[in-house]
């Protein structure tokens, strides 16, 4: 298993949008910039986020993202749903079924427990991070002079 960048592009993203103000925006190019993707791919992550109300847009010359919920209500895992969907990461192809020539009615696969079991602690894991508790871990390492650069590049970029 492998998850797609698209999902750590969007929580880094979600996180530099926590830097926020209230009232302030960040348009999309320049978190694509920062982040080092591809502004049109990058839309395409930014509209998912947008239509799972993880972040709200805001129009016109002013425009850009910000979160539409508190940090502590985004969860890792709803980042990923917004971002990859529901569907399970494991699917049984049939491969021990057609290795022992299995009738239809007799099919098994004997992964499959174990693959459901392994999701569901996988997703235990995304389920129990937020974006607040992520920002916090962050803001506590080492890298504070980092973290304070940083800090002052969105306060350059945003949009108020």
């Amino acid at each position: 298993m492998q998850m797609k960048t698209g999902v750590e592009q969007s929580v880094y993203a979600v996180l530099l949008l926590n830097m926020l103000p209230e009232r302030a925006v960040l348009h999309s190019e320049v978190i694509s910039e920062q982040l080092g993707v591809s502004p049109t791919y990058f839309q395409k992550l930014l509209r998912k986020l947008v239509s799972a109300d993880i972040i709200k847009s805001a129009p016109g010359v002013k425009g850009g993202f910000k979160l539409n919920k508190d940090p502590e209500d985004i969860r890792v895992y709803d980042i990923y749903v917004a971002v990859e969907g529901q569907q399970s990461l494991y699917s049984p192809s049939g491969i021990l079924d057609d290795m022992l020539e299995l009738e239809k009615d007799d099919r098994c696969c004997v992964l499959e427990e174990l693959m459901d079991e392994a999701e569901a602690s996988w997703k235990k894991v995304l389920k129990r991070e937020t974006i607040a508790s992520l920002s916090e871990d962050i803001n506590s390492r080492r890298f504070t002079d980092n973290i304070t650069d940083l800090k002052k590049w969105v306060e350059e970029k945003m949009v108020v």
